[in-house]
């Protein structure tokens, strides 16, 4: 085979210059991860208006605050091989389709039973829809920049959830509880047919299956124009193992360690952000603040998310990204502390709240950066999915461990002394895996110049 007719589309990947479509996947890998952190915030906003009105209590409200992430967990799961076998593109486009009318249908809900069932269905779609956008915005990342391009898309999750408790401050007391679930399943449909018409699939996924050579061709010169033709063939390097399927490959004992390691610092991880997310405006108003004040708080820590991981995405690229986490971990735990230490001052709750975001919401998007760059590309929506799963049971027990500390009366002080646990534990996990699991090595960025020869 006459090598100038082989096109290595890793190296269209990594030229030198960052293309339109390149761009344009990230946004809307960014996109489809704001409407799932919207979608998680304004149920934990939603759950003191629900308590007031129906006459339930915050242990009733467990069930429903954790139905969703059941739903994630088994979402992640199951998304993750298939987008493997099938590619990331079709799985987002029914995920974002599924859980946009989900949670159309939430804001009809009469009962606490009927939120759990539509907060389950809901939890399907976004657990698939989150980790394949990681995926494929990794697997359009220049190597050099590919904790940044995944930190983007993830910052997405902080921008929604943000903007979702800022609009839930004016649309909850304005219009109740169901106009935010309005919102948030309308704004998927929106989304759906422009990712339909302009949201390519994974280059490198279609390259590794095999994929139909027009489709590779037209992708290839979206990215550099007039750069492929018909005579051209497409490899995407070696690959991992014809073999294993793409879960015996995360699971193998070449990356058996650092997956166990991966998962256990997200689990810890989501425990604590989801814990924040979901009961911190009930636990501010308990501390004689109003329903407003207490989103305006919650708005705050999850502000900080979208700094921090954009932070970490660009110190991960730039220095030892294990380090980089390890690092930002400890400072979450001091501030985990400290939260618990201002229960009654706004301004010292809301500055421990931002850098609580920035550590842990930034930190844990650079756990999926950590993972989508951990494993070869027939195993990467596997592994991004399944440690995504794992980590959505810790944010499961975060629902009821909110809701029984609430319950029991304990101080602020307390509940954030006890939370410094997991914040620690999530940095020896992460700490762990950078000093004993085996890094995958990966292909060094290619000019613009050389990329143009093949």
């Amino acid at each position: 085979m006459n090598n100038q007719n082989v096109i290595d589309v890793r190296e269209v990947i990594n030229a030198e210059k960052i293309s339109g479509l390149q761009k344009l996947v990230v946004f809307f890998c960014c996109a489809i991860i704001a409407i799932d952190g919207f979608d998680v915030v304004v149920m934990g906003l939603s759950a003191p208006q629900i308590i007031q009105e129906w006459g339930v209590s915050a242990t009733d409200m467990g069930p429903v605050l954790s139905a969703a992430l059941f739903g994630l967990a088994i979402g992640a799961l199951t998304a993750g091989p298939l987008s493997d076998r099938f590619g990331r593109k079709w799985v987002l486009i029914i995920s974002v389709f599924f859980f946009g009318l989900m949670t159309l249908v939430t804001a009809f809900a009469q009962d606490v039973t009927q939120l759990v069932i539509f907060r389950f269905l809901t939890g399907l779609g976004l657990g698939a829809a989150a980790p394949n956008a990681a995926t494929l915005a990794a697997e359009y990342a220049p190597v050099r920049r590919r904790a940044f391009f995944v930190t983007i898309a993830y910052a997405g999750f902080s921008l929604g959830a943000a903007g979702g408790g800022f609009i839930s401050a004016w649309m909850i007391p304005e219009f109740g509880w169901r106009s935010v679930f309005v919102l948030g399943g309308i704004l998927p449909l929106v989304l759906l047919p422009f990712m339909i018409l302009k949201m390519p699939e994974s280059l490198s996924f279609l390259v590794a299956k095999k994929g139909n050579p027009k489709t590779i061709r037209s992708i290839v010169n979206r990215m550099i124009p007039n750069t492929a033709t018909e005579k051209h063939t497409y490899t995407v390097g070696p690959i991992a193992s014809k073999q294993k399927s793409a879960l015996g490959i995360v699971m193998s004992k070449e990356y058996r360690l650092g997956t166990y390691m991966l998962w256990l610092s997200y689990f810890t991880a989501l425990f604590l952000i989801y814990l924040c997310s979901s009961w911190l405006p009930t636990i501010i108003k308990m501390n004689d603040f109003t329903i407003s004040q207490a989103a305006i708080v919650t708005s705050i820590f999850q502000i900080g998310g979208p700094i921090g991981s954009l932070f970490f995405g660009w110190a991960m690229d730039k220095f030892k990204p294990h380090a980089v986490l390890i690092s930002g971990m400890l400072v979450g735990a001091a501030a985990t502390y400290a939260l618990g230490q201002f229960g009654h001052n706004l301004v010292l709750l809301s500055i421990c709240a931002w850098i609580l975001g920035f550590c842990f919401n930034g930190g844990s998007v650079g756990m999926s950066a950590l993972a989508t760059n951990y494993y070869p590309t027939e195993a990467r929506a596997t592994g991004a999915s399944w440690m995504n799963g794992i980590g959505r049971f810790g944010a499961i027990l975060s629902a009821f461990a909110g809701g029984y500390m609430i319950t029991q009366g304990y101080s602020l002080q307390t509940m954030f002394t006890l939370l410094m646990i997991p914040a620690l534990l999530a940095g020896l996990a992460i700490f762990i895996k950078g000093a004993k699991a085996k890094e995958v090595s990966v292909p060094s960025p290619v000019t613009a110049q050389t990329q143009t020869e093949v």
